[in-house]
């Protein structure tokens, strides 16, 4: 049976610990800068990039992380998170494996200040997919969503897919695990699962299965 672990505590203290095990892939989704006031929306840029380094450090080179990121819109303009994303995979070495949209409203529907869509993006410094596999690009539903800023079943289900069945990695760390989300659907795909989550409430949420 997949085993599942929450700590309560800092994401990025547990990936400045060192190199994850080999057999350990990262999947995740970073705050946006509503949720890092203090450090101002160029700070959050440069926070975002770097946290994005971090996380695909702390990877084996054959191992994977994935990042499920919606963009945001801030003074009138989007700051596109996908390319924050592969800032942050280029300074570490990691490149593209694949680039899923994620559909969060049907097509053609109007939206404000998220748009319809989120990014998940995977990358590896030297996992390279295997010559025919064919992935889906775009996932047409997001699915169930346990809050507001959670990843959905969906995506969650796709990451965990992926790595079960094209990596060797067996454990699934998520280092803003929030209520879990990632953690169940690592576990229904028979992967062991990590988190550590800052907010106690949610933490504790995160440990139900």
């Amino acid at each position: 049976m997949a085993s599942r672990i929450v700590h309560h505590g800092d994401g990025l203290e547990y990936l400045r610990r060192g190199p994850l095990p080999p057999d350990h892939a990262l999947v995740t989704s970073l705050p946006d800068h509503s949720e890092l006031r203090a450090l101002g929306v160029d700070g959050w840029r440069r926070w975002f990039v770097e946290t994005v380094e971090l996380a695909c450090r702390a990877v084996a080179d054959d191992a994977v992380a994935i990042f499920y990121q919606s963009d945001v819109k801030h003074d009138g303009r989007w700051i596109d998170k996908g390319h924050l994303v592969m800032c942050g995979a280029d300074a570490a070495g990691s490149a593209l494996l694949w680039h899923k949209i994620v559909c969060r409203a049907p097509a053609g529907t109007e939206t404000y200040g998220r748009p319809s869509y989120s990014h998940m993006l995977c990358v590896s410094r030297a996992l390279r997919i295997e010559p025919g596999l064919r992935t889906v690009d775009v996932l047409p539903q997001l699915g169930e969503m346990t809050w507001a800023r959670a990843m959905g079943s969906e995506a969650c289900d796709a990451a965990a897919l992926f790595i079960a069945e094209h990596t060797r990695c067996r454990v699934v760390v998520d280092p803003f695990c929030g209520l879990g989300s990632m953690l169940t659907a690592a576990n229904a795909r028979g992967l062991d699962a990590i988190g550590i989550e800052l907010n106690q409430r949610r933490a504790t949420q995160a440990e139900r299965p």
